[in-house]
């Protein structure tokens, strides 16, 4: 491959080698000290894969147009990797970057159940089983629009689902994904650029000039000859890193949790909310990643104050001249989702497959082999449970605060939220107050998991 790449006028090859390295397996070498800043490497827009160079490919090009719709940017360039592997003559130079890539991978999605059921409960565990199956719907649209109208170039033994999976997984790890000044983006991938390993000990490093359409890569740090040169990903979770490039950092300080609140078109008010989530930045429905630093964020508190408004709410954020869901509307609607959110946290952490202790234990223990798949589902489990035990704790506090504030919110019906002296007692937990039995079997669905956790402490 260096060949190829030095005569299409890659720059900085002479004082790099690829090198297998005993903690992150094949990366690139340094063969000559570099300060940090400095350019290391230089591949040229011309053997760039890109959407733009797979439509100008004399025999592709046509094939890809024909399609409609047209093709994602994942599926063309998972297609333009094929097309070039598949093909026995004319494509040298590409082939040789193709012979270089991984035979394998150890993204999520080839897991075997028992190595994904280490992460059952996670985000990772749920997109991957929706990836399952959105790649297999993705492969058969992708045979009937392109592959069987052009057989002589996409003969359909070399264009199987398994072989879609290692494109697909190609373009994941090693795509490089850059934001242009028009605002529009584009997404690359760079021969022998690509075989740099990720760490976050260094500066974000890799670089495209939109004016020559090279992409190079500079020091991240100062580096000794014989050092392996990485570069930054950015501040990634072990879902998505695990997910996308196949490994996961153990204690990753950016493991977060995307928490999605969504609510009915048809909920009451739903027009006045959504006008009102929209100057709030939000939509009526949301995604928003709750994180170790930062593991209740106040665009939760906002989305679920607006979620939870009345009648007599709405009349009063009406009237206010500033957004009045920056802050507690009133004691009543604070509770009710402060309480929403303890619930939830404990039912999301009650669905994960290993409780956080015993994970960590069987971690420490060596239940799983480490590096291995089911190892590296089980550290995306831990950062996740750490995420949401904090997020549990942070609306405990706030819960606590808001009604040793109020002085009455016990005095006030845990489901219906109508104040009275004839209220009783959950008498499990002894946390909240029903104004009957018909509220309290309204809410035991929702209340359940806090009642038990709850009970579980006082016990």
């Amino acid at each position: 491959m260096n060949s190829w790449l030095k005569q299409s006028g890659a720059v900085g090859l002479d004082s790099l080698e690829l090198a297998d390295f005993p903690d992150t397996g094949r990366g690139v070498k340094t063969l000559r000290p570099f300060k940090e800043g400095e350019k290391i490497l230089t591949i040229p827009a011309g053997i760039l894969w890109t959407v733009k160079h797979a439509y100008a490919d004399p025999l592709l090009g046509p094939a890809l147009r024909s399609a409609q719709p047209p093709l994602s940017v994942e599926d063309t360039l998972a297609t333009y990797i094929l097309f070039v592997k598949s093909r026995e003559s004319g494509y040298d130079g590409q082939r040789s970057h193709v012979a270089a890539l991984p035979t394998s991978y150890s993204s999520s999605i080839l897991f075997a159940e028992d190595d994904l059921e280490a992460c059952v409960g996670t985000s990772l565990y749920t997109i991957t089983k929706q990836l399952e199956q959105s790649i297999e719907d993705d492969h058969r649209a992708l045979v009937v629009r392109l592959f069987v109208q052009h057989p002589d170039l996409f003969p359909l033994d070399k264009f199987t689902v398994e072989d879609y999976k290692w494109a697909l997984c190609t373009v994941w790890s090693r795509a490089m994904d850059f934001v242009l000044a028009d605002g529009n983006s584009i997404r690359l991938l760079a021969p022998f650029a690509d075989m740099l390993n990720h760490t976050s000990e260094v500066k974000q490093c890799h670089v495209y000039d939109p004016s020559s359409g090279n992409l190079s890569v500079l020091a991240g740090k100062d580096y000794e000859a014989g050092d392996q040169v990485f570069i930054n990903y950015g501040p990634v979770p072990n879902s998505r890193l695990l997910r996308l490039y196949g490994f996961v950092i153990p204690g990753n300080p950016n493991d977060s949790y995307d928490l999605v609140l969504s609510t009915h078109p048809q909920a009451p008010f739903f027009e006045q909310k959504q006008k009102l989530w929209v100057s709030a930045g939000l939509d009526s429905t949301a995604t928003i990643p709750l994180t170790l630093t930062d593991p209740l964020p106040k665009k939760v508190l906002r989305y679920l104050r607006i979620q939870r408004l009345d009648a007599s709410g709405l009349a009063v954020i009406a009237r206010q001249q500033t957004d009045a869901t920056d802050g507690k509307i009133s004691d009543s609607n604070e509770v009710e989702i402060l309480r929403f959110l303890v619930e939830s946290f404990s039912y999301l952490l009650d669905s994960f497959g290993t409780p956080l202790e015993k994970l960590e234990q069987q971690l420490a223990e060596g239940v799983y082999s480490p590096g291995g798949n089911a190892w590296a589902a089980a550290h995306v489990s831990l950062g996740e449970q750490r995420v949401l035990r904090l997020a549990r704790k942070r609306a405990e506090e706030l819960l606590s605060a808001v009604e040793s504030g109020s002085g009455n919110v016990r005095n006030r019906c845990a489901n219906c939220g109508k104040g009275s002296a004839q209220l009783s007692l959950c008498g499990r937990c002894k946390a909240v107050a029903y104004c009957g039995r018909a509220c309290q079997v309204a809410h035991y669905k929702q209340h359940k998991a806090r009642c038990q956790a709850t009970a579980s402490k006082s016990g």
